[in-house]
């Protein structure tokens, strides 16, 4: 059993070969690391044990990656999680991100890679310590009102009122990146590279829209008619702050 101050992740992935790969590796870059092979075998863990993250692959057999991570959102779970799907499945990811997962990587992929995104969605959940750069810009950063809404961008946290509002690491990571410009357009494309730092893949654009629903869900008192949150037709968002 690795130390206690180490993150536990949650390898969920029907591919022996795969889930014994990024246990191994996971282990071998300061991750105490649990595997399950299936949904149910998954469940059992989640029972017993306390994890930092999952990493949940999108197509097992029996119950599905999504319909997994539906279900343990919709059972008040904030674990966060990083969905894997296959390059090609752009409804995947959709549906993973409607799902309430905070980041998705599609299969090939290296390793190091994965590593980046589980230390950047700790980050925003407090559960890694933050590099240099991010406490430079926390440094400067202070938070930012909208009506009864308050968001700090250094913790990452939105309340409403002084009472916490749970958003995902995705949702966290958005909100930001508007505060950041807000008052100003920012298109889609923008957005998906100021949250991952990616060039623009063919699921970019409508991921950020699934995440700008989910967020006016949130703080909008009538998301289908934002006063904070609004749409810029054929230029992208425009967030509206105090």
């Amino acid at each position: 059993m690795a130390g206690a101050d180490q993150p536990h992740i949650l390898v969920v992935d029907d591919d022996d070969r795969l889930r014994d790969l990024l246990t191994r590796y996971l282990g071998e870059n300061g991750f105490s690391v649990s595997s399950a092979r299936d949904a149910a075998h998954a469940r059992a863990s989640l029972a017993g044990l306390q994890f930092d993250l999952i990493v949940l692959d999108v197509l097992m057999p029996g119950e599905k990656g999504v319909d997994l991570a539906r279900s343990l959102r919709d059972a008040g779970s904030k674990v966060p999680i990083l969905l894997l799907t296959a390059l090609s499945e752009t409804e995947d990811r959709i549906a993973g991100l409607e799902a309430g997962v905070d980041d998705y990587l599609a299969k090939p992929f290296e390793p190091r890679e994965l590593v980046l995104r589980i230390e950047a969605i700790l980050r925003r959940y407090g559960e890694l310590p933050e590099t240099t750069e991010e406490k430079v810009e926390t440094a400067t950063s202070d938070k930012v009102t909208f009506g009864r809404f308050s968001f700090d961008l250094g913790k990452m946290n939105l309340q409403c009122d002084g009472e916490h509002i749970y958003l995902t690491s995705a949702e966290q990571a958005l909100l930001s990146a508007l505060i950041k410009r807000r008052g100003q357009t920012t298109s889609r494309e923008q957005l998906h590279e100021m949250i991952s730092g990616n060039a623009v893949d063919p699921a970019a654009s409508r991921s950020i829209d699934v995440q700008v629903t989910r967020l006016r869900r949130k703080f909008e008192e009538d998301p289908k008619q934002p006063r904070y949150l609004q749409t810029v037709r054929g230029r992208g968002y425009v967030l509206y702050t105090d």
